[in-house]
């Protein structure tokens, strides 16, 4: 969230990272606070020039990785020269445009913001301008995704899920939750309506049900990634939900990033 940050900060943290760890670190940056309006208001946020802002960061990080800047006052060591990809996040239509305008690649959180996830992708698609950083329009979609043996037992884990976004809705912030039996017991039908909306955008089920949901989705928005989150209450059954996804995502000839 890159107005909660200085440009030069975040440059040599990312700079940093990747030292430490080559070609393995991209970068995401969006304008959203990533929080709660008194926690953007304890980070310094002024909502009032974030907008006019936010473009102006986004160059400022290109010149601090850029080689060129080695004979500026103001450098970024490590992270001069670095080739760091620059990814625009988004959540609205706003994130669209200015990732087309700058010819960046885009991702769109549609496991949370479903509602502009089409009239987004269009928009970036219709104004892609190309840049020295990218040719052809690159579309990232954030979807949930949450994979288990048997359906019935993907849609238990995926109640972890639904009580995430609930204690959201009710602003009631703590960890993860166990999996319920009965989550008619927990949440009430205008809470069950807001969340399954909110959660439009879920693979869930196993092997067989996650690739035909993964094309479904495919073939309606044809993106050139998935980037798959999963609350999943149990470490182990996370770590083998993104394997069944994995090779869902294989067998479709499909690029995933978990």
């Amino acid at each position: 969230m890159l107005p909660n940050h200085s440009s030069l900060v975040i440059a040599e943290q990312f700079g940093t990272l990747e030292s430490l760890f080559p070609g393995r670190i991209d970068l995401g940056i969006g304008r959203a606070p990533g929080t709660d309006g008194l926690t953007a208001q304890a980070l310094g946020r002024d909502a009032r020039n974030i907008n006019q802002h936010f473009p102006r960061q986004i160059f400022e990080l290109q010149n601090y990785f850029s080689e060129d800047n080695s004979s500026a006052q103001v450098r970024a060591i490590p992270g001069e020269g670095q080739n760091i990809p620059i990814y625009t996040l988004g959540s609205s239509t706003d994130s669209a445009y200015l990732a087309a305008e700058m010819g960046l690649p885009y991702a769109f959180a549609g496991h949370f913001a479903p509602e502009m996830m089409r009239e987004a992708f269009y928009i970036y698609r219709e104004n892609f301008q190309p840049s020295e950083y990218l040719d052809e329009s690159y579309i990232i979609a954030c979807v949930n995704g949450i994979a288990a043996e048997t359906d019935d037992e993907a849609k238990s884990l995926a109640t972890t899920l639904y009580q995430a976004f609930l204690n959201i809705i009710r602003n009631d912030r703590k960890p993860f939750p166990a999996p319920s039996t009965d989550m008619d017991n927990i949440w009430s039908p205008m809470e069950k309506a807001a969340i399954l909306q909110k959660l439009k955008y879920s693979f869930i089920g196993d092997a067989e049900s996650i690739e035909n949901q993964i094309k479904e989705f495919q073939d309606t928005f044809h993106v050139d990634e998935l980037m798959i989150t999963s609350h999943i209450y149990s470490q182990k059954a996370k770590l083998r939900s993104y394997e069944i996804l994995k090779t869902a995502v294989n067998n479709l000839n499909q690029v995933v990033a978990i």
